[in-house]
């Protein structure tokens, strides 16, 4: 019965103030971005309809998606937008104001996928051999050369404590999305460079903090810094590009997989869940061996013009 009512108060909503002002009234319990873009997505499609939304097909949901990709929108832009469709007609099929949902069946397009951005061997060890004359310095060097060295994500960097780092045993401890915890072997240059931070580490750490690394304060660094001052070393190295964190762990993986072929052994360090997630480093390394015969190839080489 309240069921009833509750909808017999909706579709009256929709007669007396339009279909989507009784949207964006049902909507006013999610969240702000949430709202702001189902209306948005909404009102595209109005605009675009050119009938009542209540009224269309399937078939005119799939040519203004259409339409909308033959204007440049990527398939992520367009599966938002979607699912801002979606939204908007399950709430008219549940107050009886539409039979059925018209995007049922719908799928955006699928974009290319963009390889990820890696550094070269010896742009990654340029950037890693940090002069270490202070202490600060000193723990940049040892984080970068530990993201390097084992592929770590931006937040299992931040998130370290000390006891999850074995020396002696060359390994570190992480937990990774979904609270997965993984065991990831740690190169000798970088724990050469661990060490002399843990020398540094205990002069500035706060007490009873477990952060591996710390900032001046001596309280846990936070991500955003992280991306900071690998940008400034970026720089000061002579990078020539941006570098950000997710590019150490991309280069620990193209590498990886140059030297060894190992997909399976590279998943497992990285940590991740599917196989298919890893397979886009078999990309980065044909790239990466099509630019060196590009490169080295005699018969590669453009010929000069005469």
């Amino acid at each position: 019965m309240n069921a009833r009512r509750t909808h017999e108060h909706v579709r009256a909503a929709i007669l007396a103030r339009g279909e989507l002002d009784a949207f964006a009234a049902h909507l006013a319990t999610r969240a702000a971005h949430t709202r702001v873009a189902y209306m948005r997505d909404v009102r595209l499609l109005e605009r675009l309809a050119g009938a009542p939304l209540a009224q269309l097909a399937r078939a005119d949901l799939g040519r203004i998606l259409a339409r909308l990709h033959g204007q440049g929108l990527s398939g992520k832009s367009l599966a938002r937008i979607l699912s801002g469709w979606r939204a908007f007609y399950h709430f008219l099929l549940d107050c009886g104001a539409v039979r059925e949902n018209p995007c049922i069946g719908l799928r955006a397009p699928k974009s290319d996928r963009r390889l990820p951005s890696a550094l070269s061997p010896d742009e990654a060890v340029q950037l890693v051999a940090i002069e270490a004359n202070d202490t600060l310095a000193t723990r940049d060097r040892a984080l970068f050369e530990l993201a390097y060295s084992s592929g770590l994500r931006l937040s299992e960097l931040a998130g370290l404590d000390v006891p999850a780092l074995d020396l002696d045993a060359g390994e570190v401890r992480v937990w990774g999305k979904g609270s997965k915890e993984r065991i990831v072997p740690v190169g000798s240059a970088a724990r050469d460079a661990l060490r002399e931070w843990l020398s540094e580490r205990v002069r500035i750490a706060a007490a009873e903090e477990p952060a591996m690394f710390v900032g001046r304060r001596g309280k846990r660094i936070s991500p955003r810094a992280i991306e900071q001052r690998l940008s400034h070393w970026a720089i000061v190295r002579g990078i020539a590009q941006h570098v950000h964190p997710h590019m150490l762990r991309h280069s620990f993986a193209s590498h990886l997989l140059q030297s060894s072929g190992d997909l399976r052994a590279v998943q497992e360090l990285l940590g991740h869940a599917s196989i298919a997630s890893t397979q886009v480093y078999t990309h980065l390394d044909f790239q990466y061996l099509a630019n060196a015969y590009d490169k080295a190839h005699p018969r590669a080489r453009k010929k000069p013009a005469t």
